[in-house]
């Protein structure tokens, strides 16, 4: 992956950024620009501004001074939560209480980004989708399948940090499969509540989710990169990728009662 911002329109700018492993492989991450209704933008996670990206955000922000807020969605991307914050001094800083533990010395908005107060804030412009069934923030540090999605209307994008990914296919075999196939993260049956009707709730609410982005154009995915898609399409794709799915959660949720 390599550092880009990509306008999709509609007052939504993607952020693909590097993410190196062992200062090696590069796994990618994410980011996003979002113009408000209200005037200013709102940055959906946080990544430091460099390289290829940093002259067009600041451009299309006044230097920083229009953003109004960043809002951290994922409990466990919490690398470079500094680096934006001085970015964007003037910026309100939102995160669940897992990015206020890691970075106490950061100015944090008390309001957590989950909570119906945060969703009310930005309702004209976003709504955020957190899923029911699993954790949204584990106890155990490696389990990542539980994260604050953001739809946008406007762009028909689904920004969404490692919830649903989008596997990469290899060279010899995009003749076959030119696109990258949707899955759910692989940690999804460690994430599940410990009680029972867990895998319906998160079932119902995937549904619902499906139901809601039919018309979805975007997918932005952490790690795994950008796709487009048909009206229709990104919801049979995701409803198939439960499917493959259902029996490992449904053994996951028996083990757990």
């Amino acid at each position: 992956m390599t550092e880009a911002i990509r306008d999709l329109g509609a007052g939504f700018w993607t952020i693909r950024g590097d993410l190196r492993i062992g200062g090696v492989l590069n796994v990618g991450t994410q980011a996003a620009l979002v113009r408000l209704s209200s005037g200013g933008f709102a940055m959906l996670d946080s990544y430091p501004l460099r390289g290829a990206v940093r002259q067009p955000v600041m451009a299309l922000t006044d230097q920083g001074r229009e953003v109004r807020a960043v809002l951290n969605l994922h409990p466990f991307h919490t690398l470079h939560c500094a680096a934006i914050a001085r970015d964007f001094p003037g910026a309100a800083l939102f995160g669940s209480h897992r990015h206020r533990l890691r970075h106490p010395d950061l100015d944090w908005r008390s309001e957590p980004v989950e909570s119906p107060e945060v969703a009310q804030m930005f309702a004209p412009d976003l709504e955020f989708l957190l899923p029911r069934g699993i954790d949204y923030v584990s106890r155990n540090s490696k389990v990542h399948a539980g994260s604050l999605l953001a739809w946008h209307p406007a762009s028909r994008t689904l920004h969404v940090d490692d919830t649903i990914n989008l596997m990469p296919v290899p060279g010899l075999l995009r003749r076959l499969f030119p696109e990258p196939r949707v899955f759910l993260h692989p940690t999804l049956p460690q994430a599940l509540l410990p009680r029972a009707g867990a895998v319906r709730d998160f079932r119902d609410w995937l549904h619902g989710l499906a139901a809601k982005t039919r018309d979805l154009r975007w997918l932005c995915a952490a790690h795994s990169g950008l796709r487009e898609f048909a009206p229709g399409q990104f919801s049979d794709e995701l409803l198939a990728a439960f499917r493959r799915v259902e029996d490992k959660l449904a053994r996951a949720e028996a083990r757990s009662d």
